[in-house]
Order: C-alpha cells, then sequence, then structure tokens
C-alpha cells in the first residue's frame, strides 16, 4: 500500500471513529425533549411563544385570518390535542369549538383557560352607547375579545410562565425570565396607546364595529361603542332591519366617523352600514394575527396596526 492509500484509510477510520463517539455520546446524554404545546389562536400561540421560546414545541390550530367563533376542527386537531402536555385557550366562551374537541381527546386537565383569572365584561357592561340593543343580546354572555387591553394579556404572560414552569421545572427559571421581558413589551406598548389616544378629544372617541370586539380597550383607553353591525360577541349573530336602522341613526346622531370592520368577516354588510351614513369603512385584525412577516404578525404589531388605524380613522 502506497503512502497516499494509507493516509486515506487512516483519514476514514479517524472519521468513522469520531461518528462513532459523537453517537454514543448523544445516547448518553439525550437532548431533552421540548414540551408539546398547543395554542388555539394565533394571538395566544404568539404570547404563548414569547415566553416558551425554544423549549417548547408549538402549534397553533387556527391558521391565520380563521374566525374562531366560526371554526371548524379536523381530525388532526383531535390527535394534536390528545398528543398536547399543555393547551393555552383565550376561553371565555371563544372556543366553542374546542368542548367537544377536548373531550374526545380526554384532555381536560391540560387545558389553560387564559381568561379565567380575568374580570370579564358581560353584554352591556362598559363603555357601549347603545344600551337598548346591548339588553336584547344579554344572552350572549361575557366578551371573549380579552387580549384588546395589554393589562389582560399580561395576565396571560404570567399564567403562562406557571403553567410552563411546573409541566417543566427544569426550565422554569427560563420561562419567568421570559415572561418578565415580555410584560415589559407590553408595558411599553400600553404607555404608546395611551399616548396615541391622547391625541384624540374624549368626545370624538366613538366607536362601530363589526360586532362587539373592543369592549376592553374601550374601557382601557376611554372610548365608547356606538354599537355594531352583528350586535353581540360572535361574527354569527344576524341583525335585523330594525337593529342596522337604530345603527345608522346613532352613527349619524352621534358623528361617528367610520365603521371598523374585522379580518375576519364579511365585510358586505358593514360596507353597506358605512354608504349608507357617508362614514369610511375601516379594517382591523380582530380574531387573528396576519401571516408571518406581515403587518400584524405578532401581537404587538396587531395592536400598533389597530390603534393606528383607529385612530387615522376618527380624524376629523
Amino acid at each position: 500500500m502506497n503512502k497516499v492509500k494509507r493516509l486515506w484509510v487512516l483519514f476514514v477510520v479517524l472519521l468513522l471513529v469520531g461518528l462513532l463517539a459523537a453517537c454514543q455520546k448523544g445516547a448518553e446524554n439525550p437532548q431533552p425533549e421540548r414540551l408539546s404545546v398547543v395554542a388555539t389562536t394565533t394571538i395566544v400561540g404568539d404570547v404563548v411563544q414569547n415566553v416558551g421560546g425554544e423549549q417548547i414545541s408549538l402549534t397553533v390550530l387556527l391558521p391565520p385570518g380563521a374566525d374562531p367563533h366560526a371554526f371548524d376542527p379536523s381530525p388532526r386537531d383531535v390527535a394534536l390535542v390528545q398528543d398536547a402536555d399543555l393547551i393555552f385557550v383565550n376561553g371565555a366562551g371563544l372556543e366553542e369549538f374546542l368542548e367537544p374537541l377536548i373531550e374526545s381527546a380526554g384532555g381536560q386537565e391540560k387545558v389553560i383557560d387564559l381568561s379565567a383569572s380575568l374580570t370579564l365584561l358581560e353584554l352591556g357592561d362598559g363603555p357601549v352607547a347603545d344600551e337598548e340593543h346591548a339588553d336584547e343580546h344579554a344572552h350572549e354572555g361575557a366578551d371573549p375579545h380579552t387580549w384588546t387591553d395589554p393589562h389582560n394579556v399580561m395576565i396571560w404572560t404570567q399564567t403562562i410562565a406557571q403553567a410552563l414552569g411546573e409541566a417543566d421545572p427544569q426550565h422554569a427559571a427560563d420561562y419567568a425570565a421570559r415572561s418578565q421581558a415580555y410584560l415589559q413589551t407590553l408595558a411599553d406598548l400600553d404607555a404608546w396607546i395611551l399616548a396615541q389616544v391622547a391625541l384624540i378629544p374624549e368626545e370624538e372617541r366613538m366607536i362601530v364595529t363589526d360586532h362587539l370586539t373592543l369592549g376592553y380597550f374601550a374601557q382601557r383607553y376611554g372610548f365608547v361603542q356606538v354599537g355594531a353591525i352583528m350586535p353581540g360577541y360572535s361574527t354569527l349573530a344576524e341583525p335585523s332591519a330594525q337593529e342596522l336602522a337604530g345603527l345608522e341613526d346613532a352613527i349619524r346622531g352621534q358623528e361617528v366617523q367610520a365603521v371598523f370592520v374585522g379580518n375576519t368577516v364579511n365585510p358586505q354588510l358593514a360596507q353597506r352600514v358605512a354608504d349608507d351614513t357617508g362614514v369610511a369603512l375601516v379594517f382591523l385584525y380582530t380574531g387573528s394575527l396576519s401571516e408571518a412577516g406581515g403587518e400584524a404578525a405578532t401581537y404587538k404589531d396587531y395592536m400598533v396596526f389597530n390603534v393606528t388605524a383607529i385612530l387615522q380613522g376618527l380624524k376629523r
């Protein structure tokens, strides 16, 4: 065997020995498995990911742009829920679709309801101008759109960190550290919103939406919900002709400047109301973030986009 061949054989042998040693080391010190975590909506998922970081494997059930009120789960979703270590839900009745899904997967004990520790608004509570129509739909129950107030998402963040830490004590300190950093992000976001809203006179903070999505936002930042196209918390509610006529009268009487419609609903009815009353139709993100890389790809971006759109829509 000549010198070149001997060197080549030696190289191959050393390479094989190195690979074998690496495999043995990996077998002796296996990497810990990440927590398998499911979040229902893209908004919940973003907050969970900010706290969980690289220690979790996250799956979000609803794709971007999906309406939580009308989502129909697939067999794949059943499997995801069944295999998950933890399932984070918005709660407050938003994910009605999840109840049979959880029952079929036998995973109720893994569900973390992020709204369980919040003070929920009931239909007719808070700054709603159209009390008559609110009372007509009082059976709708609690307002599930809790994330429109960053203070509620701060409570979410603490709940998520605690749940992840209990399920994975080895990384509890990591979850706690990330939650503290994210809490500061939310505090800064809240301060920015307060500063922006202060530019709009209080008497001009009148909003009309496609359904009652901004109750917590209105309560926190001093807005009044004059009414909604679909009188209730769900996009599945249908208004009567009398209710639409009353809403249009309220828009004219209170000099509302815009109708705000969510990105997950059909805007046809809202467009008709805007046309009838001569006001602008302004699109917001409501129950979903945008696609990754889009204008509302994170919860923070979502709030910044919506606040900017609301304030521009209300300018006289």
